[in-house]
């Protein structure tokens, strides 16, 4: 939910991240400079810190780069790689996949990504994708699972309130009792990963909450993750998604290192040290360059 781009930010402009220069690159038509790759981000910090990954992985191999940041809608990022005014974006294969085929069904990491590189339009390309993956999952505490809680499976009928962003009722309430015969006592209206969502389920509102696996609370408080064996949540394998002739084959080889050495965990660690330790972003993505020698 939270990935997926055409929600995150109704703005249609792009803010310029410190390597930019303000422009409005949202279907505009204004191609980039020749010979320049221009690396746009979504307005969250996860996808702001893959972009300045990307942007460093591709000046390492004599590249000009730049970044544009902010990009609201997921229709804008694609008209955008289209038109020639962005050469790469981060994103997300379940979501991609469910853009480009809206009768899309399949949910395991190898079926979507063989999908997506099929429907992917002409003149874009997606690279190879990361094993990190930002996707919705639920998660208890540590005390509940110590209970026998370990899998969606171990939900039950009716004995938890579940804690999630209001579309999550209409989008899933179905599918899990679909898939694993789960109810909920209660679907508790929260946010979208949020503060609201982490305090329900710390001080007991609800004993189950819909979080995302990058999510730094996680990890900070000691929530598990419950086990989704049937993959009712599609996966969301990290992808660069790119224009073909924006992008040499240094470039690509450069984006493919990055993706191989992407991790749900250590993406989820990059994302803590800027929201929580508040670190910048260009910081901490020099520091994973540096650590995967690009």
């Amino acid at each position: 939910m939270k990935r997926t781009l055409a929600v995150i930010v109704a703005a249609a402009a792009l803010v310029v991240s410190a390597c930019g220069s303000k422009e409005d690159l949202g279907g505009s038509g204004q191609q980039a400079a020749s010979g320049e790759v221009v690396v746009g981000s979504a307005d969250f910090t996860e996808n702001k810190i893959l972009a300045e990954i990307y942007a460093g992985a591709l000046k390492a191999t004599g590249a000009k780069v730049s970044v544009k940041s902010g990009i609201g809608a997921r229709e804008l990022v694609v008209k955008a790689l289209q038109d020639k005014s962005l050469g790469v974006v981060p994103e997300y294969t379940g979501n991609l996949l469910n853009y480009f085929d809206k009768t899309n069904t399949k949910t395991s990491v190898e079926d979507v990504y063989t999908a997506l590189k099929a429907k992917t339009p002409a003149g874009l390309e997606v690279l190879e994708k990361a094993a990190a993956e930002d996707k919705d999952v639920l998660v208890v505490t540590k005390e509940t699972a110590a209970s026998g809680v370990k899998s969606i499976a171990d939900l039950g009928d009716g004995k938890y309130v579940l804690g999630a962003a209001g579309e999550w009722q209409q989008r899933w309430e179905a599918k899990v009792k679909e898939l694993y015969g789960v109810t909920f006592k209660e679907i508790k209206t929260t946010d979208a990963g949020g503060p609201v969502t982490v305090d329900a389920l710390k001080n007991g509102t609800a004993q189950v909450a819909n979080l995302y696996t990058t999510s730094a609370d996680i990890k900070v408080n000691d929530f598990v993750e419950l086990d989704d064996p049937k993959s009712m949540y599609p996966a969301q394998n990290i992808v660069p998604l790119l224009r073909s002739d924006a992008v040499d084959a240094k470039g690509k080889d450069a984006l493919n290192k990055v993706s191989k050495a992407l991790t749900t965990e250590n993406l989820a660690e990059l994302v803590k040290r800027v929201d929580v330790d508040k670190e910048t972003i260009a910081n901490v993505a020099a520091d994973f360059l540096k650590a995967v020698q690009l």
